[in-house]
């Protein structure tokens, strides 16, 4: 390979990494939960209630007691709660 060659790749790897670190999501510093905004099935993690153990096991949708993680900041926005309990 030459010279040249050797710079261009060099590049456009730079630009891929570079791409790729840009699109990796958000740190959990910069997260918070927001419980009752999460979908049926979409949920991130344990519901606070006790009735399922896992994330994607929340069985209606803006259930009170499931919840996803969601840009710090933004959870009162989109209607949701801070800590579990009734909307």
């Amino acid at each position: 390979m030459t010279a040249s060659r050797a710079l261009i790749a060099s590049a456009l790897g730079a630009v891929v990494a570079l791409g790729t670190l840009a699109a990796a999501p958000a740190s959990a510093a910069e997260k918070e939960k927001c419980f009752g905004v999460a979908k049926a099935g979409k949920n991130d993690c344990a519901s606070a209630a006790g009735t399922h153990a896992c994330a994607g096991q929340a069985k209606v949708d803006n259930d009170p007691n499931d919840w996803k993680f969601v840009a710090k900041g933004s959870c009162e926005k989109m209607a949701g709660l801070l800590q579990p309990g009734k909307k």
